[in-house]
């Protein structure tokens, strides 16, 4: 009974509140009266407000937990050979150049036991006694000798790269788990930068350089060749495309080390490479097509830890080294890649 007369009392009140409402001209405070009256302004105090965002963050971090984080890909030809002013790092800074691997093991189904060439004193004598895996690596540095040739778009750099084939595992007195052949390869690039397209891939580069390489060695093992170049660097998307032509200069005489090498190191090569998720692929070819002779080398790099890599690299045909110019073989090596290829 006291619950119900309470009730009665409370709404005789608010209806005397209503009434006197009626007397308010304003339209916007009339009907806040209007509500103070009928209580709905306290109910409202309690709701949140209408313009109050979301608390997303703990949906975004929930997010962020499940989600694998993004491995950055291949450095872009702008990075590589710091076209941009904000990428310049000045002349002499060593950097990497092509490749740094080590391939612990390599095998090879042809072994290049009778290396020999058309040139006089240029064959040995007796079959080497090779073993069929050894170990292969590689090492590839460069460095800006001047920059901004005549304008802020071309550099001038040096680069240099060895190759070396080791009979690590061979057990042969003769041999000794020595170096089979040491590749040197000393170069001078003039590097422009371009910003053309070309069939929907940017053109990024066109690099001018002068090569030389050779082993080192003494008769009948001499090898050794020079080169005048032209490399085109395009990009797309993932891809980056490498198109180099060359023009081998003669040697000195006729009783060059490899007076027949162009038949099987061509005129020129082309590498495409794709990079994804930390994951590189690559593949590298050249051809001669007067006389058919060429090869083909397939890479892929994988993420082991940090910023090294697992590398397998697989060699079809012609030139795997210098003294290797004209001996087809194909090889497989399992190791680790240091740093990633141009």
């Amino acid at each position: 009974m006291g619950l119900l007369l309470f009730g009665h009392h409370s709404a005789v009140i608010a209806a005397g509140k209503a009434q006197a409402c009626e007397f308010i001209d304003e339209d916007a405070t009339r009907l806040r009266c209007y509500d103070q009256a009928q209580g709905h302004d306290e109910q409202r105090d309690k709701l949140p407000p209408e313009d109050a965002a979301p608390d997303v963050s703990k949906a975004v971090d929930a997010k962020a937990s499940t989600t694998p984080p993004v491995v950055p890909t291949l450095p872009s030809l702008t990075d590589i050979w710091e076209f941009d002013l904000e990428h310049k790092q000045g002349t002499f800074r060593l950097k990497p150049y092509r490749s740094n691997y080590f391939l612990p093991f390599r095998h090879t189904d042809q072994p290049n036991v009778n290396p020999d060439t058309p040139a006089p004193d240029h064959s040995v004598p007796a079959p080497l006694p090779l073993d069929d895996t050894e170990v292969k690596f590689q090492l590839s540095v460069k460095f800006k000798i001047w920059e901004n040739i005549f304008g802020n778009d071309r550099d001038l750099w040096f680069g240099y790269t060895q190759q070396s084939n080791w009979q690590l595992y061979n057990a042969n007195d003769s041999v000794s788990a020595a170096f089979r052949e040491t590749d040197y390869e000393p170069e001078v690039m003039l590097v422009q930068r371009t910003n053309s397209h070309v069939l929907g891939w940017h053109w990024r580069m066109l690099n001018l350089g002068f090569v030389h390489q050779s082993n080192g060695q003494t008769l009948p093992l001499s090898r050794g060749w020079n080169r005048l170049y032209a490399q085109f660097g395009l990009e797309r998307s993932n891809l980056v495309l490498l198109v180099r032509p060359w023009v081998i200069l003669p040697g000195a005489n006729e009783l060059s080390d490899n007076p027949d090498i162009h038949e099987y190191m061509g005129s020129g090569d082309i590498r495409l490479t794709y990079s994804n998720a930390g994951y590189v692929y690559s593949v590298l070819g050249r051809h001669n097509f007067s006389s058919g002779n060429g090869a083909v080398q397939l890479d892929w790099a994988f993420p082991i830890a940090g910023s090294l890599k697992g590398y397998i690299q697989l060699f079809s045909g012609y030139g795997e080294s210098l003294i290797d110019y004209n001996h087809s073989q194909t090889t497989i090596g399992i190791g680790l890649l240091l740093v990633p290829w141009q």
